[in-house]
């Protein structure tokens, strides 16, 4: 049996008895719950209806919340010439071509998203055993290899969030922080839950979003109604 702090019995014990509830109620119950001292995360869970073993039905992508995340994110840029000084004036901690790839490939990791020019991808192709398990290859999909490397690069700078399901089909996304008002996390987790239909696979059936619940850092999740 998992030990549990102090802190977080006594949040289990102030959640009401309602195994779900709607999503405005479910925000103030948690930023009523006692903080660590530190301004945590919120997370969304989401239990999706997909075949993980299917590779068709994996769902990933990238969307800018209308209020970011609250933290500045770190992001390097894969590119040469006009694009690297786009890049640069943009916000990336670090841009280049194959002297940034062998810097990763020798085992540098400490940023959050990578982006790549296409041009760039004869380089960052070999870094898949190391940036795919850590979820930061970049990919089409995903809108992180891209001709704009300056606008997508201003994105993530700015908050966006690239996500993915894990193994046993959840979808785990930074929503806000604790900080953030009642409004603006309702307006996060609105805009992401509005947008993640879309991303439905097509060989997907019955009911694609399951579950949903809130939860910051170090608290207990909170069963929001989907829908």
């Amino acid at each position: 049996m998992k030990r549990r702090s102090k802190r977080y019995k006594r949040a289990l014990e102030k959640l009401p008895e309602s195994e779900t509830m709607a999503l405005a109620e479910a925000v103030e119950v948690l930023k009523k719950l006692d903080s660590p001292k530190f301004d945590e995360s919120v997370e969304l869970c989401i239990k999706l209806g997909i075949d993980t073993k299917q590779a068709n039905q994996g769902v990933r992508g990238a969307f800018s919340l209308p209020h970011g995340i609250g933290k500045q994110v770190r992001v390097i840029a894969f590119a040469e010439g006009a694009a690297a000084d786009q890049a640069t004036a943009a916000g990336a901690m670090e841009v280049g071509s194959e002297e940034l790839a062998k810097k990763v490939q020798d085992g540098w990791l400490d940023f959050d998203v990578a982006i790549a020019h296409p041009s760039m991808m004869r380089h960052v192709g070999k870094l898949g055993r190391i940036l795919g398990p850590h979820g930061k290859m970049p990919t089409p999909k995903a809108g992180t290899v891209t001709d704009d490397v300056e606008t997508v690069v201003k994105e993530f700078v700015a908050g966006k969030i690239e996500f993915r399901n894990d193994d046993s089909g959840n979808l785990h996304v930074i929503v806000g922080k604790k900080s953030f008002s009642k409004d603006q996390l309702v307006d996060n987790v609105v805009a992401f839950l509005d947008h993640l239909p879309t991303l439905k696979p097509a060989t997907s059936k019955g009911t694609f979003v399951q579950r949903v619940s809130l939860s910051t850092t170090m608290g207990p999740g909170i069963q929001v109604r989907a829908g």
